[in-house]
């Protein structure tokens, strides 16, 4: 018998909690959350419902005050320091609100940092970072510093980041918090994108408009989970992949195949043939015309002289005859 997949995160009654005595405040009281490999997760709620401390926890960047978190079917409670390092490197990207570029560091140097901890060398890491900064259409920028690209560039660098290392988790909080409707969109496709290849994605929102991008949203309200919605089979989940197919199919019928070109061009050339015969038979009916003409008055000319230089001869003759 095939033995069941283990889920990618599974959290058991994880709490956590800030200060002491009095100023004791719990920001997650015991969550219980499974993810399954390849889902895409909105976590949505108010400010301090504890959305963005669930998410540094998951992103092993913070540690549980009580609970269990299992990532891939193993516990990851008592692992040290150096340990929880390799597993952030390997197999989680995170993605933040204010970016994180270094500003002394250009876009390649920054999207190649994540894989100084892998021990590959410089001139491959570059490689690498070159590599999917072209898959985002990035790069003619990857020697510009973060401070010359517009904030949805910069964002765009920043997922790329997160993907450099090819992690099977993205952690994004509030990835379009900075960014207007029309760039929050294109992150979205990048990250809906990403979402297809089979990478799990878990972001934190505000915007409840962006919850169409995904597969699952969850509520949370006063460090617990409200409300856990299915939205893989849901009408908005499906329309939105839609649109973007559709994007993505009329961004290479814009530009003009080469076969289109060369039927444009021969149709072009039938027509200017076409018109070229209408104006050739005047000509050539008007040549034929006048030349006739020309030949027919030389030899009438020569006949004629001809016949006065005899006339002429024969008179000349007959007073010759006369006189004598």
């Amino acid at each position: 018998m095939d033995t069941p997949v283990a889920p990618c995160i599974r959290l058991t009654n994880i709490t956590k909690c800030f200060g002491i005595g009095d100023a004791e405040h719990y920001a997650l009281d015991d969550v219980n959350l499974t993810v399954e490999k390849g889902e895409f997760i909105a976590i949505m709620g108010p400010s301090g419902c504890g959305k963005t401390t669930l998410l540094n926890i998951i992103g092993l960047l913070d540690q549980a005050t009580d609970g269990e978190y299992f990532l891939n079917g193993d516990s990851v409670d008592n692992l040290g320091s150096k340990r929880l390092a390799r597993i952030r490197s390997d197999d989680i990207g995170f993605v933040f609100q204010n970016f994180n570029l270094i500003p002394r560091l250009s876009v390649l140097e920054n999207v190649s940092l994540p894989l100084t901890y892998k021990g590959m060398s410089k001139i491959k890491r570059l490689q690498e970072a070159s590599r999917i900064l072209k898959n985002f259409h990035l790069g003619e920028r990857e020697y510009y510093m973060p401070h010359q690209l517009s904030g949805g560039q910069v964002q765009r660098v920043a997922i790329a980041r997160a993907l450099v290392n090819s992690p099977s988790i993205i952690l994004a909080d509030e990835p379009t918090g900075n960014l207007d409707s029309k760039a929050s969109h294109i992150i979205m496709e990048e990250l809906a994108d990403i979402h297809r290849r089979g990478n799990t994605i878990i972001m934190v929102t505000h915007n409840p408009e962006l919850t169409s991008y995904a597969s699952r949203v969850i509520t949370m309200l006063d460090g617990r989970i409200d409300t856990d919605e299915q939205l893989q089979k849901s009408a908005p989940f499906r329309k939105n992949l839609e649109i973007i197919d559709e994007k993505k199919e009329a961004k290479p019928s814009d530009k003009p195949k080469k076969s289109e070109k060369k039927t444009t061009e021969t149709t072009e050339k039938s027509k200017k043939e076409d018109s070229k015969p209408t104006e050739q038979p005047e000509k050539e009916e008007s040549k034929p015309v006048e030349k006739p003409k020309k030949e027919d008055d030389k030899p009438a000319e020569k006949s004629e002289k001809k016949s006065s230089t005899k006339s002429t001869k024969k008179t000349q003759a007959s007073k010759k005859e006369t006189t004598k």
